[in-house]
């Protein structure tokens, strides 16, 4: 517990840091994050332009797949704005500054994590919270009780850190890799696009795979298909769908494991 203390404080301070510095110039950083939310706000342009040759997509409809877009973007953009830089390893162990990480009185992980921290990227955060709130304003025929209310924040964050545990899960590979950073992202980015359209629309083996081998599955789908009173494709058991909290939970015990093994296995620039 000591260890993890010391880890947030020192993850907040070095955070403050880069925050206190970005806005230095908070013409920039206006530009730069509105640069960041029209930059993803692109991907829901072309699912709004597909919506308009067609009035559902697997089944569901717009405002259900804006469910799913705004929930798994929102989780992303979390993670992203929080774990981001941890795919700046990669480069660290290349050219020899991760060794002066190691002398530090912070964990490094708080360190690499916090390092250059991007306030722009909020700007995804905030497209993803627009869309899921028109989204919940637009689903018609939904049974909004106390547990599906509950479920919709349970799965943001819950999704956040399953994305943040793939982060980590990334970061620790490079210590053997060492410039694995696109295969990090092919699961995250990739899983995030992924996320966003209906599980209907997609072969079952893969389903399979990103619920029980890679569990993006406990980001959105599970979860939204409780709240929109659909059918999982898999048949999976009902209490499944309120597992995202127990699934990320796992992850993160996981990508710590990671995490620590990887760092035991360093032995410095050459290794």
């Amino acid at each position: 517990m000591a260890d993890l203390a010391a880890g947030v404080r020192g993850y907040g301070l070095i955070v403050a840091m880069w925050v206190r510095t970005t806005m230095t110039y908070r013409m920039s950083f206006a530009m730069t994050a509105l640069g960041n939310l029209l930059m993803t706000a692109a991907d829901f342009a072309a699912i709004a332009i597909m919506f308009s040759h067609t009035d559902v997509l697997g089944g569901f409809t717009f405002a259900e797949v804006g469910l799913l877009y705004g929930t798994t973007s929102t989780s992303l953009g979390l993670a992203d704005l929080l774990l981001g830089n941890l795919d700046r390893i990669g480069s660290r162990i290349r050219d020899g500054t991760m060794d002066t990480l190691l002398v530090r009185p912070v964990p490094v992980f708080a360190q690499i994590a916090a390092d250059r921290f991007a306030l722009r990227r909020i700007g995804r955060v905030l497209q993803g919270l627009i869309v899921l709130v028109w989204s919940l304003t637009a689903l018609e025929g939904v049974a909004w009780t106390p547990v599906a209310v509950l479920l919709v924040p349970v799965m943001v964050l819950s999704g956040a850190a399953i994305f943040g545990a793939v982060f980590a899960c990334g970061a620790a590979f490079q210590f053997w890799a060492t410039d694995a950073a696109e295969v990090q992202n092919s699961f995250t980015y990739g899983g995030n696009t992924l996320t966003q359209y209906p599980p209907t629309i997609f072969s079952k083996e893969l389903v399979r795979g990103v619920t029980f081998a890679v569990p993006l599955a406990f980001v959105n789908w599970l979860p939204a298909l409780h709240i929109l009173g659909r059918d999982d494709p898999l048949g999976l058991p009902g209490w499944v769908d309120f597992a995202s909290p127990l699934v990320a939970a796992v992850c993160c015990a996981l990508a710590g494991l990671a995490w620590r093994t990887g760092l035991r296995g360093y032995r410095s620039t050459g290794s």
